[in-house]
């Protein structure tokens, strides 16, 4: 087995764990995978494990290593920008949310509509919150949290 391989499959036990609420021994799988072939991934799976402990920083740091790796990867830019939003740092989020929504290669589009919605309802921009909020739904029509959101703003500018 190549060194790809086993990174591969070490990543893949990495998630397992993940999933199943094991955060530091996910850590500790996600680390090794790195080790033999760092993927943007990895390094993005990691952060948010990371994320889960509240270690903010360390995981804004490791979604920067994914971006380097593969920059039209999109899931290290909405994270990024879920954090800042956790930090209430709401301006600084937008740009990597907006980031995600135009990377080349993202399968959950409607995360970074929906995230940059909470940005900009927080500020104060409603109108444009409800229609970030519509591009997620447009996206991803099942998406039940973003549909809340926007009928919770639309009642608000009533």
């Amino acid at each position: 087995m190549t060194k790809v391989e086993r990174a591969r499959r070490l990543f893949q036990s990495a998630y397992k764990r993940h999933m199943a609420g094991e955060i530091e021994r996910a850590l500790q799988l996600y680390d090794r995978s790195i080790e033999l072939h760092a993927t943007a991934e990895a390094h993005t799976f990691r952060a948010w494990a990371l994320s889960q402990n509240s270690k903010y920083a360390a995981a804004i740091s490791g979604c920067k290593q994914a971006i380097e790796l593969d920059p039209d990867y999109g899931n290290p830019y909405n994270d990024i920008g879920s954090y800042l939003i956790e930090l209430g740092r709401y301006d600084e989020a937008e740009g990597w949310l907006r980031k995600a929504i135009d990377a080349p290669r993202y399968d959950v589009r409607h995360y970074a509509w929906y995230n940059l919605g909470r940005t900009l309802e927080r500020r104060g921009a409603l109108r444009e919150a409800v229609e970030a909020y519509r591009n997620s739904l447009d996206l991803e029509p099942e998406f039940l949290t973003a549909y809340v959101a926007a009928n919770r703003v639309i009642a608000r500018m009533n």
